[in-house]
């Protein structure tokens, strides 16, 4: 399939709405740092080339930081439509809910928005869709880049510790987990709208936990 390129702009045209498929390639942009090669199978999946990519994330940016905007959710409905699920939740003593919407190009996937009483949106990221199975996480090897979610890694390298991202959409956790082999090792996981980019060793378990001891 060929790769579709930005339309030719004209001086005072309206800027044609964003679509689900300009929003995908908003989280690939985001993962081209860590993951380039991953990035441009999909983006070759999707049929688009790499200025069709930079085109959509560059229009997501303006009208997110339009002073017109009328906030994340309303612009998360206005490109991806009405969400396939909604969920009530509670979260300590706060009532809220979760949008969900599928993902093309991650079908086990789904893009989910946590709302707050109000409207107001406390999170975004990618989660794994009802009825799939998250994946076997149990040694270092099964990390791969795309192969988990925030939440599932959390769960199966309990006890996780929540990392500050290095820019909007990224989160980190640090956690110990043993190699094929059996040995455990203290590790940096690096996600992009929740899905898990790269891993880090910062070395062995045995020397994290001697200075945690310490420390206390």
């Amino acid at each position: 399939m060929p790769s579709a390129e930005p339309p030719a702009g004209r001086p005072g045209a309206t800027p044609a709405p964003l679509t689900p498929l300009d929003f995908q390639l908003v989280l690939l942009r985001r993962m081209a740092d860590h993951n380039p090669d991953l990035v441009d199978e999909a983006r070759r999946t999707l049929g688009v080339s790499v200025g069709v990519m930079r085109e959509a994330n560059k229009r997501w940016q303006a009208r997110a930081r339009s002073p017109r905007s009328r906030g994340a959710a309303a612009r998360y409905r206005s490109v991806l439509g009405a969400p396939e699920t909604r969920t009530a939740r509670r979260i300590g003593d706060l009532d809220c809910e979760a949008w969900r919407w599928p993902v093309p190009l991650w079908p086990g996937l789904r893009f989910e928005v946590l709302l707050a009483p109000g409207g107001a949106v406390w999170n975004e990221w990618l989660v794994r869709a009802p009825d799939t199975a998250p994946p076997p996480l149990r040694t270092l090897e099964d990390l791969t880049p795309w192969s988990c979610t925030v939440d599932e890694a959390a769960c199966a390298f309990a006890p996780a510790r929540p990392l500050e991202g290095t820019a909007p959409t990224r989160w980190g956790l640090a956690f110990t987990a043993p190699d094929a082999r059996g040995e455990r090792w203290t590790v940096h996981a690096e996600f992009t709208w929740g899905l898990l980019q790269r891993t880090t060793v910062t070395g062995p378990a045995a020397e994290a936990e001697a200075e945690a001891q310490g420390a206390s």
